[in-house]
């Protein structure tokens, strides 16, 4: 077998990119710092899907300030900023804009013209996306991959960068909708906010219940995550660690040669091709955020829970067992062979 070589090494003005984006990162993690608590995982998770030009779905019980990070984030970018509360009542129109009727005053002529709707900015809140039916979540399906919406047969090009953070609420059933799969496989990451420490807790509890006046200040603009976006599509991946992707998520598929005893026991469906994608280029922002060039085998590890954990569906018998897609990607990062060469050096 060939060896393969070792990664092209950055040139400087690459290198002065990771430098820029490493500080920037830095920034507003001291920023979100001033209002968020204990959630610095969380954060690094939202950063990275967004240098890596993908969607967050956050899911976690009420009271865990989901809504408030997601408002913070944006404040300290930026960026334009809209929140639509997602309701049983919501229509498709309501999100991406409308034709309507207007006069001109001049020539007494009416004619059609676009009203845009609130899809139309750099970073839009999908408050409790679950709450309306799965027609009205569709209207979002072309904006996230696309980034175009199209109404009465024109399309309306949008603007860069764009990003969709929607929240969910896991126990509440009543009223809600599930999100189809196509809608859910939209989202790069999954990302599960739980409860905090202890420490942290109180922290929150002492820092809330008095005067304040915290003003974030504005760290990155549009154009700024725009070449962070490119930068990260150019960091170099070994085929190594590419491989040991595409394993890993076809190791979640029942019906695949080779699979485990476990996968075909408890999984219905396993993560789509997708899913590998989103792997390796988390893991390229990732590696960036850690100050690193190339991307390893532990970057894909660390974020295969927030990847995948909405792309296996468990059947029946596991959740008659109790078995989480978290532990069936536990069971995934035990298994799957894991390449020497593709380890951080």
């Amino acid at each position: 077998m060939k060896s393969q070589s070792a990664s092209p090494a950055p040139d400087k003005n690459d290198v002065q990119a990771v430098e820029r984006l490493g500080q920037a990162h830095a920034r507003i993690l001291d920023e979100l710092r001033k209002i968020i608590v204990g959630m610095d995982q969380v954060i690094d998770e939202m950063m990275i899907a967004i240098f890596a030009r993908g969607h967050c779905l956050l899911v976690g019980v009420p009271g865990l300030a989901k809504t408030l990070l997601v408002s913070s984030v944006a404040e300290s970018l930026s960026l334009s900023f809209k929140r639509i509360q997602f309701t049983p009542d919501l229509m498709p129109a309501d999100i991406t804009g409308t034709d309507i009727i207007q006069e001109d005053v001049s020539t007494g002529r009416r004619e059609l013209v676009f009203v845009k709707g609130p899809v139309f900015t750099n970073i839009l809140l999908a408050d409790e996306i679950n709450r309306t039916p799965p027609k009205t979540q569709a209207a979002l399906l072309e904006a996230m991959e696309e980034l175009q919406v199209t109404v009465q047969g024109v399309t309306y090009p949008m603007s860069r960068p764009f990003f969709v953070l929607a929240t969910q609420n896991p126990i509440e059933l009543e009223g809600t909708y599930p999100l189809p799969e196509a809608q859910l496989d939209r989202f790069m990451f999954n990302i599960v906010i739980g409860y905090l420490g202890e420490d942290d807790e109180h922290q929150v509890v002492t820092t809330t219940t008095v005067q304040q006046d915290i003003q974030l200040e504005r760290t990155v603009t549009g154009a700024d995550i725009v070449e962070f976006q490119r930068l990260v599509r150019r960091v170099p991946a070994p085929e190594s660690v590419s491989r040991y992707a595409v394993s890993l998520v076809r190791a979640s598929r029942p019906g695949q040669n080779g699979e485990s005893d476990f996968i075909k026991e408890y999984v219905s469906w396993g993560a789509s091709p997708r899913a590998a994608q989103y792997l390796m280029l988390a893991g390229k922002a990732r590696a960036l955020l850690h100050g690193r060039f190339n991307v390893s085998v532990e970057d894909v590890q660390a974020l295969a829970y927030p990847v995948m954990r909405h792309r296996i569906l468990a059947n029946f018998h596991a959740e008659s067992q109790r078995i989480t897609t978290g532990e069936i990607i536990r069971q995934l990062l035990e298994t799957v062979p894991v390449p020497k060469s593709g380890l951080t050096k």
